[in-house]
């Protein structure tokens, strides 16, 4: 059993609203964010599955979490690859709640992450990169994990991406925070055409020291890349070569993972 505690906190520290459960955690916030305001989880227990919502606009996230989690609530530059909806308004519905055993063994995309943030944090899956186009929001790694498939456009929210700012050696990885076992990787390659370009070819290279080649195609669809399952903790997309093709914006708006958590 673990105590749950959820709140919401303003710039100073000061405490907005706060509710405490065991094993489920369901709190009302009754106030418009203004930035500073964060909302902490705080957990008796770590390293364990928790099922997450910090909005519900933005909806649950299947997270492994390590420590006590600080999510910062985006304003200005930082919101636009959210939706609209998402802390918008004067009431809001966050909750905690423990994983069930059911829920941890389950199949399912390991990747997915609408509650990651652009900085280290202990929740997982975590995405990151060596670049991220100009630095801005629409083109950051974690946006790769958050969900959203829509990729015939680039920039605001539906379109974020991964963008790499054409940079040769970009590379995007994916931390799960503990040993997960797949053998299937599926890839939405970001097709504003002509606008964008698109890889050839991509590897994929794995926690245990092992990686592999992919083919990839022109196309707005997804790609399915299988390989003999492994027992990883994390993995890495690079040796990204592009097309040989007039536009130089390759970009990834999705990659999922999928498999089961080791137990």
């Amino acid at each position: 059993m673990a105590y749950l505690s959820l709140k919401v906190l303003d710039r100073d520290g000061n405490t907005i609203c706060v509710r405490n459960g065991e094993d489920f955690v369901d709190l009302v916030c009754t106030r418009t964010y203004e930035e500073g305001d964060r909302i902490v989880l705080e957990t008796s227990e770590k390293n364990i599955h928790v099922n997450l919502q910090v909005d519900d606009a933005l909806g649950s996230a299947f997270v492994y979490i390590t420590d006590n989690v600080s999510y910062e609530i985006p304003f200005g530059e930082k919101r636009i690859s959210y939706s609209p909806k998402v802390f918008a308004g004067a009431r809001h519905y966050l909750y905690a709640e423990t994983a069930s055993k059911e829920e941890v063994s389950r199949y399912r995309n390991l990747a997915l992450n609408p509650a990651d943030q652009h900085r280290e944090v202990p929740c997982y899956p975590h995405a990151t990169a060596n670049v991220e186009t100009r630095g801005e929001s629409v083109f950051a790694a974690k946006n790769a994990i958050d969900g959203v498939r829509a990729n015939l456009s680039h920039g605001e929210w539906p379109y974020q991406s991964w963008g790499i700012n054409r940079q040769a050696d970009a590379a995007m990885k994916v931390d799960f925070g503990r040993k997960i076992r797949t053998g299937r990787v599926v890839l939405y390659t970001r097709a504003d055409f002509p606008h964008d370009s698109w890889w050839t070819q991509v590897t994929l290279r794995f926690s245990d020291g092992s990686s592999q080649d992919f083919t990839l195609e022109k196309t707005n669809r997804a790609q399915t890349l299988t390989f003999p399952e492994r027992e990883i903790t994390w993995l890495e997309l690079g040796n990204l070569i592009k097309a040989d093709d007039p536009s130089p914006f390759p970009a990834l708006s999705q990659i999922e993972v999928y498999g089961y958590v080791v137990l």
